[in-house]
């Protein structure tokens, strides 16, 4: 791989610059097949020890939406409802088991049998990073995305994940957004307000 390539100010633009979080949407089908898609490219973010304890379930029908309707906050409904898809990104608490096949060159699972604090540590910050990879992923796919934390995670873990030892983390709105609902763009801080070079 050449590594002194970087992409064009027009891909920035759509992965960064102009690219916003979306509360509205066209009535345009995200296909089974984009999903895919969508995954094939978040599997390669990295993770610790390629841990990927990130699980998705993609929600897709009225039904599915339904279940979901009572664990939203109010502030969230409409925006998810009219959603093409919905993923809950969530993490495996057994993510280790996985790890035989991930990180095949050790034993990495031993470094997690005794450590229910390292596991949930893990699990929670790599899964959040999968969850922003999902982000980018459907913004250079040229989908549009809405992440959401507002909802009970509790229902949403007894609704969807009650048979699985995964545990949601945190919602993902995507399809196609309608540019004309957008809110002006909020500020965001300044080099010197959120960096430190030491």
């Amino acid at each position: 791989m050449n590594n002194t390539l970087s992409l064009s100010t027009e891909d920035f633009d759509q992965l960064f610059n102009k690219a916003r979080s979306f509360n509205a949407w066209q009535k345009k089908d995200v296909s089974n097949a984009l999903i895919e898609e969508i995954y094939d490219l978040v599997k390669m973010g990295p993770t610790s020890a390629n841990c990927s304890p990130a699980r998705f379930i993609f929600l897709k029908s009225d039904e599915a939406k339904a279940l979901l309707k009572p664990a939203l906050s109010s502030g969230n409904i409409e925006k998810t409802m009219t959603a093409p898809v919905t993923a809950i990104v969530a993490y495996d608490d057994e993510f280790y088991e996985k790890l035989l096949k991930l990180f095949p060159h050790t034993d990495a699972r031993s470094w997690f049998n005794s450590s229910p604090e390292l596991i949930k540590e893990t699990a929670f910050r790599n899964s959040s990073m999968q969850a922003a990879y999902l982000i980018l992923a459907c913004r250079g796919l040229g989908l549009d995305t809405g992440p959401m934390s507002g909802f009970d995670n509790e229902l949403v873990d007894k609704t969807f994940l009650k048979d699985s030892k995964w545990t949601s983390n945190i919602l993902i709105n995507i399809g196609y957004g309608q540019a004309d609902e957008l809110y002006s763009r909020l500020p965001r801080l300044d080099f010197d307000e959120a960096c430190q070079i030491l």
